[in-house]
């Protein structure tokens, strides 16, 4: 069993990379980040940070004798499949995504790639949001 954890460079994926990891943590099982680089879209200082936050959570979840693995969809075109298959590939107990915030008249509709995770996973989905700071 593992945890899966969709992975984008953006405020709402670092609180779902945060969330999972914890989740791992807390049901002593392996953790799964499905990152998806953007890279018309990321800096390089962003391919940086998402690199250190990878390589550090990797760190910590090491020393805590957690499996911990990275799958990169560089070439994805549709990133919602990618969580659904990488949750079935692995049996996965939990998949993790990031929601972003949105507009009084944006919360009637449900993100597509957000409704069809949570229509089409082999298991439960936690879908997260930043915190308002």
């Amino acid at each position: 069993m593992a945890i899966i954890v969709g992975y984008l460079a953006t405020v709402e994926g670092h609180e779902a990379l945060r969330v999972a990891a914890e989740a791992a943590v807390d049901r002593k099982t392996s953790l799964l980040v499905v990152a998806a680089p953007r890279p018309d879209r990321d800096t390089p200082e962003q391919v940086a940070a998402r690199d250190q936050v990878i390589s550090d959570l990797r760190g910590q979840m090491e020393a805590q004798g957690l499996e911990f693995d990275v799958r990169t969809v560089a070439d994805s075109r549709d990133i919602a499949d990618d969580l659904v298959q990488a949750a079935e590939d692995t049996s996965a107990d939990l998949l993790v995504i990031g929601l972003r915030r949105r507009s009084p008249v944006g919360k009637l509709i449900l993100g597509t790639n957000a409704q069809r995770i949570l229509l089409d996973a082999p298991c439960p989905v936690l879908a997260v949001k930043p915190t308002r700071g």
